[in-house]
């Protein structure tokens, strides 16, 4: 009986976020008001007090994220004692920081830096994603290469629920093939541009550096990566699928079914929101799922 630590991704941002933890300590205030300086804004009066429209810009929404996640995993002190993590996207940064392999300050940076080049690639091309129910992956996979515009799966979310990304043109082309075979639904994402797609190379060319020269150390318990789904507890694999996640799909599917089969029976999500309680249900009825509180 293992219990495994699963950290959110973009999306499950919302107004008033973090406040409760800015309240909790001395400590959990002093890692916000570091981040602030280390941001060089003040990225907790939006999570406070901003507006929806503030809270949704790439720039602010990942850090703001990361920062939910890593600061309640550190609030929760000997309380958090991970066997196995894993994070949807942008919660592998966060899930990296809580089981020690990064650094706060390391790790909030490079998502800084990361949700920088994201935005810079999604205004070179205009792109989207689009969220596919009611379809199994391997007909979902061949019509996207069957199109010749740029479309690729991006988050293999749950059984019947894949996110394809790419330019306007493909997704609209794929969306018109998979309704027509059968998919209930094929939902357009408000998303900024095609994450998790070859549209964000210039952003992966970017975060490279950063990565590479970034200290990785091992951490306490595997981390289940995005690219290939698999448990990594060497520094260098780590680097090296955190770099190809940018352009990689999220396998998370995947990812829950191997931390399955690795003894996981219990799945607490660390951060905002409860939208990995609710795949690791469908991927799995069998096995608890429950929110990090203080």
């Amino acid at each position: 009986m293992k219990q495994a630590y699963i950290f959110p991704g973009q999306g499950a941002q919302f107004v008033g976020m973090g406040q409760d933890l800015y309240q909790h300590s001395d400590a959990t205030k002093a890692m916000f008001e570091q981040a602030n300086e280390i941001l060089g804004f003040r990225i907790t009066d939006i999570m406070f007090s901003g507006t929806e429209e503030d809270l949704k810009q790439t720039r602010v929404t990942q850090p703001a994220i990361f920062l939910h996640s890593v600061i309640l995993a550190a609030a929760l002190g000997k309380g958090f004692r991970p066997q196995m993590v894993a994070g949807h996207s942008l919660g592998e940064f966060s899930a990296l920081v809580a089981a020690g392999s990064l650094s706060f300050a390391d790790g909030l940076q490079l998502v800084a830096k990361r949700a920088n080049a994201m935005q810079k690639a999604c205004e070179l091309q205009p792109s989207t994603m689009a969220a596919i129910l009611g379809l199994d992956d391997f007909t979902v996979e061949d019509i996207c290469q069957r199109v010749s515009d740029v479309v690729v799966p991006a988050n293999y979310n749950c059984p019947g629920q894949l996110v394809i990304s790419g330019t306007l043109e493909g997704v609209d082309r794929a969306c018109t093939l998979l309704l027509e075979a059968g998919a209930k639904r094929a939902l357009k994402l408000n998303v900024g541009g095609a994450f998790h797609s070859p549209l964000m190379e210039s952003a992966k060319i970017e975060l490279q550096e950063a990565i590479e020269a970034v200290v990785i150390k091992q951490p306490v318990c595997p981390i289940y990566q995005n690219i290939d789904a698999k448990a990594y507890t060497d520094p260098a694999h780590i680097k090296h699928n955190l770099i190809e996640q940018l352009t990689g799909a999220v396998r998370w599917t995947q990812t829950v079914i191997h931390m399955i089969e690795d003894g996981a029976t219990s799945f607490i999500e660390v951060g905002p929101g409860n939208v990995l309680q609710g795949l690791v249900k469908k991927v799995n009825r069998q096995v608890e799922t429950s929110a990090a509180v203080l």
